[in-house]
């Protein structure tokens, strides 16, 4: 095992320290007993916790930095021909990439718990770490945002054999894992700049599924035809969710809403019935909680420890998040960035009592846009008054055949409804002369669209 032969008299130096996985990584391995060094290219809330930990990070990628390290782990965004790593490579110490470095992580752990899908993956993977702190399994976590009841971290440090994950199917990262159990969410198409179709995309989770151990569990949603296309390729047991499919082995019935947008439902498993009352927006939520209420009776959580820490649950930093108000106006953010999930966010929106919606969209990454364009034009039906300011290249450059202007003049073509607005100063300028009293705006994205809300509010 990796982790056996690095020398804890030299530090592990992790290059990008600063993002959400290599953060909650560091963490893991300090309370390992790990010296940690990171670099980062800019500073951060994030960064600044984890120097207030006692982790030594240079702003900036430097050659000098890695001197005297045992091995050097890196991000998916480093480019090999970063300084850090060249020099690493020059002084024969060893790198290893994110993923492949937190797969030996959780070779460490008895039982993994990875949760993975689409859409969900952040909110799913909090409900199940509160569930388990609630019934005192005292997990190790490492989730995609920050939570409030595990300190305002995106990671926690337990000690027990329970690593509640978030896994991710970029690049088919999660295969670098070895969970005990996989909750599987949903699957739709998503990064096609990186796999080919949705069959594609099916033999990556169907791979990732195939690593569940005869004593683990396949937790599975049963709604979801592309999920079940797959389900035979485990040796785990299978536990079946769902909503329409009311032979599942947790299912929902008698889904209520409050003036809130929360809902409470009942969920049937095991010839029981009882009553779950969520504290966070949207109908899709009743999904993520249905698999959290079937991964955590699996592994011997009772009902009552469930129902207060899904009640407890107010939601991950960017889902749905309020952010403060204009003119009078609510001021909600949401990481929402597929199709879907644009529409269930403003699906939980339109329950709310408002004027207008507003709603900004910054679309993230250029494939994905082109790929899924037809979707994005349908996505925005609950929206009053939509702007697209440009899209996020992220890792991508322009080649000029997408562009959020041909989005928002084929989005006007049907509903006459959008605006193009191409900065995001310019878009906190028009909403500051435009949001009224009752009125309700949501910044979505992946982006830096979460600027606006916490520039203009009052």
């Amino acid at each position: 095992m990796l982790l056996n032969n690095i020398d804890k008299s030299k530090p592990i130096h992790m290059v990008g320290i600063g993002g959400t996985s290599m953060s909650g990584i560091a963490m893991i391995l300090k309370n390992m007993g790990f010296m940690v060094t990171g670099s980062n290219i800019t500073t951060s809330n994030t960064v600044e916790k984890l120097q207030k930990e006692g982790i030594k990070i240079y702003i900036g990628h430097f050659p000098e930095n890695v001197e005297g390290s045992s091995i050097v782990v890196y991000t998916a965004a480093i480019k090999l021909d970063n300084p850090e790593l060249v020099h690493a490579k020059e002084l024969n110490i060893p790198i290893i990439e994110r993923a492949d470095f937190l797969g030996e992580i959780t070779k460490i752990y008895d039982k993994t718990i990875s949760i993975c899908g689409t859409h969900g993956k952040t909110t799913t993977t909090s409900m199940i770490s509160l569930s388990f702190i609630e019934a005192g399994k005292d997990p190790t976590v490492q989730v995609g945002s920050e939570i409030r009841q595990m300190d305002n971290n995106n990671y926690r440090i337990g000690k027990s054999p329970y690593f509640v994950l978030e896994s991710c199917e970029y690049v088919r990262s999660f295969l670098k894992f070895h969970p005990q159990t996989v909750v599987l969410l949903n699957i739709e198409e998503d990064h096609l700049d990186y796999y080919k179709d949705i069959d594609d995309i099916k033999s990556a989770f169907s791979e990732f599924i195939s690593y569940v151990p005869e004593d683990g569990f396949l937790i599975v949603n049963s709604d979801n035809k592309n999920c079940m296309d797959i389900v035979n390729n485990t040796k785990g047991k299978i536990v079946t969710i769902g909503i329409d499919n009311k032979n599942a082995d947790f299912y929902a019935d008698n889904i209520q809403i409050n003036e809130n947008a929360f809902y409470s439902f009942d969920v049937h498993f095991n010839n029981e019935t009882h009553t779950i009352t969520l504290s966070v927006p949207g109908y899709h939520n009743v999904y993520n909680a249905l698999a959290t209420i079937a991964c955590s009776i699996t592994h011997g959580i009772k009902i009552s420890d469930i129902q207060n820490a899904l009640k407890g649950y107010t939601g991950a930093s960017r889902r749905f998040e309020f952010v403060g108000n204009k003119n009078g106006a609510k001021i909600f953010d949401d990481y929402a960035h597929h199709p879907t999930e644009i529409k269930a966010t403003l699906e939980a929106a339109s329950k709310m009592n408002y004027n207008k919606l507003w709603v900004v969209f910054q679309p993230h990454t250029y494939s994905r846009t082109k790929a899924l364009f037809d979707e994005f034009v349908d996505s925005f039906t609950h929206a009053n008054n939509l702007i697209l300011t440009d899209i996020y290249a992220a890792r991508e450059k322009d080649d000029g055949t997408i562009s959020s202007k041909m989005l928002a003049d084929e989005i006007n073509k049907k509903y006459g409804n959008c605006i193009y607005i191409s900065s995001l100063d310019e878009v906190e300028k028009y909403l500051s002369d435009n949001l009224k009293e009752n009125d309700l705006l949501l910044t979505i994205g992946a982006g830096t669209v979460t600027e606006i809300g916490y520039k203009i509010k009052e």
